[in-house]
């Protein structure tokens, strides 16, 4: 799916403030200054972008990979700009390994700067709420004119969802953690995994679209006005704090993980120790008979009353022993 917007002045009361005036419309075809959205493409939608926007065929190929990781990259006989970052998202319950929580994967999202054409294009695999943000108009001060500060304001948003899903996690986490201290079942610990899993695609994306960040900081591909450095700043702090707060969760989890883990320990101990206490006093009575039970004389071996009553003194001889022992405390 191909939509186009751009920015206009609107027609309101000229006295208010221009950027308050602008207004971010669906139009039917590419114009300069537009932003062009493409989302879910087939395989006429990659025909098009080569072919009516002359985009790299490299450029269409990177953004069409799922698996392609975060990164900035430039052509020098075009001018085109690519920039992918990684959007987190929420997997489909039929695809989730337990769907009783939720959890979350990344994919790419790429940007591609059109100089020529004076046009941005953004291409998601998939739905990506941050497409469907700016599209619907939900995030303020967007002007598709200043492709440089859009590629900014969608990265600030990407951020701030890392730290929505980040929260998610935790809250998941800390009421699954609840259920786990009164039972050991195994649905809570293989919650855990998934909860693992979901922190380990957002770190590593994290990782990689700081680094891409940090590359588009230093203005050498694309140019950064002053107002751009000050948003930049915002989104450096957005996302620091992300990092900072997947590395906190992931290193809560992996010690509650081994807590956990030490606690099923000690329980399977305890429970071998008691089934070995069990086995050691049940056998003595088999021991007695089976001494009076051989053809060899023993003291009172006419009567089984003998037998019974020592067999009966020696279990709770040894269970006092070893009740009294350090081996069961």
């Amino acid at each position: 799916m191909i939509e186009f917007y751009k920015t206009s002045i609107a027609d309101v009361d000229p006295t208010q403030p221009r950027s308050q005036r602008l207004v971010t419309r669906k139009i039917d075809k590419p114009e300069p200054g537009c932003w062009i959205s493409v989302v879910s493409p087939d395989a006429d939608d990659r025909r098009w972008l080569q072919s009516e926007l002359n985009i790299e065929p490299e450029f269409v190929q990177a953004s069409l990979d799922d698996e392609e990781t975060s990164h900035i990259d430039y052509d020098d006989e075009t001018g085109q700009v690519l920039v992918i970052v990684d959007c987190p998202f929420v997997e489909d319950d039929r695809d989730a390994v337990d769907q009783s929580i939720t959890q979350y994967d990344t994919h790419p999202l790429s940007l591609i700067f059109l100089p020529e054409q004076d046009v941005l294009v953004t291409v998601s695999l998939k739905e990506s709420e941050t497409v469907n943000t700016f599209s619907q108009g939900k995030f303020r001060g967007i002007n598709t004119t200043l492709r440089t500060r859009m590629l900014l304001q969608m990265l600030l948003h990407i951020s701030q969802r890392y730290l929505v899903c980040l929260r998610s996690i935790n809250r998941q986490f800390r009421e699954n953690e609840r259920v786990l201290r009164k039972t050991m079942r195994n649905d809570e610990l293989i919650k855990m995994l998934g909860f693992e899993k979901s922190l380990v695609y957002l770190s590593t994306s994290l990782k990689s679209t700081e680094a891409t960040l940090n590359r588009i900081g230093y203005g050498r591909i694309l140019h950064l006005y002053e107002d751009d450095r000050d948003l930049l700043d915002d989104v450096s702090i957005e996302m620091s704090q992300a990092i900072e707060m997947c590395s906190t969760y992931s290193n809560i989890l992996n010690g509650t993980m081994d807590a956990f883990g030490n606690i099923i320990n000690n329980n399977m101990n305890i429970t071998m120790r008691t089934l070995a206490i069990l086995t050691l006093v049940l056998s003595i009575p088999n021991m007695v008979y089976g001494f009076y039970g051989m053809n060899t004389p023993l003291p009172h071996d006419d009567t089984w009353v003998f037998a019974f009553a020592l067999s009966v003194a020696a279990t709770v001889g040894a269970t006092v022993i070893l009740m009294r022992s350090r081996f069961v405390r």
